[in-house]
């Protein structure tokens, strides 16, 4: 063997390449931003590992709950990569939060929801897909004659449990495992008395503790469409991403790729056109 030869061959031990990054993807983060909201802080970090670790980079915009629905409304939102309603309720502004996760689920954008996130998920899809019009969230409305979202028999803030993900299901793939230890930071869930006509109109509540309750919803035939009502943002020390924020990151990169290459398509049949008429 050269010595040239010698030196090209890597040492077993060598460290492997870093992946190298893919061009960024547009991400909103709507939340009302905080530095006492923990998962608010992580936020930096898990965007940096993500694309130091897996070469996936994101170009993250916050979108306060207050500016959401005007955001919506001018169709701005839509033109994200991926939409994540972040914890941090009650809201500044429940309509705008609504909004964000409407945009995302008829638009076909990338979602995540996680903890507020989740509850708000649940109460739009209630409202808008299953004409629960009255329904409201007991945090926002604690006169609310018909909660959706009611205060838990027993607080999860800073408790840690098991959950268990619907075998086939995208809560399933995200995650990588059936079973998957997690920490929430609420005192709020699903009342379980509605939860039925959801799925009746389509939403799959894919994930639920040892207790049978539903920690995590998803709507099948959506690119990527998942809510946890756990914080996925407390996982480790944000140093290694929570595999469902790796799994949102993925989806809006490939959400990205696609919307480039429908604008290259567009610019190619329209040059083609050109030439034709010319």
């Amino acid at each position: 063997m050269t010595t040239a030869q010698t030196a090209q061959t890597p040492h077993p031990t060598q460290t492997p390449p870093a992946p190298q990054p893919t061009p960024a993807a547009r991400i909103a983060l709507v939340g009302d931003r905080s530095p006492h909201v923990k998962s608010h802080t992580r936020i930096p970090l898990l965007l940096d590992a993500l694309a130091s670790r897996d070469g996936l980079v994101l170009d993250a915009y916050w979108i306060p709950t207050g500016d959401a629905e005007a955001e919506a409304a001018a169709g701005t939102l839509a033109r994200f990569d991926a939409v994540w309603v972040l914890p941090g309720s009650p809201y500044a502004s429940e309509a705008g939060a609504l909004a964000a996760i409407r945009v995302a689920r008829e638009e076909g954008i990338p979602f995540l929801g996680t903890c507020g996130g989740f509850q708000h998920t649940l109460l739009e899809y209630a409202r808008t897909v299953c004409g629960l019009t009255s329904v409201a969230h007991a945090e926002n409305d604690p006169g609310a004659a018909d909660p959706l979202i009611a205060p838990l028999a027993c607080s999860l803030v800073g408790h840690e449990g098991l959950v268990r993900a619907e075998p086939g299901s995208l809560a399933e793939a995200a995650l990588g495992a059936e079973r998957s230890m997690e920490r929430y930071h609420c005192n709020y869930g699903p009342a379980p008395r509605h939860l039925p006509t959801l799925t009746a109109h389509g939403l799959r509540l894919s994930g639920h503790d040892e207790e049978g309750q539903a920690r995590i919803a998803e709507l099948p035939g959506h690119p990527f469409f998942l809510a946890t009502l756990f914080q996925p943002e407390l996982h480790g020390d944000g140093s290694r991403p929570h595999p469902i924020v790796r799994a949102l990151a993925a989806a809006a990169v490939a959400h990205a790729a696609g919307r480039r290459d429908g604008v290259t398509a567009r610019l190619a049949a329209t040059l083609g056109a050109s030439r034709s008429a010319g």
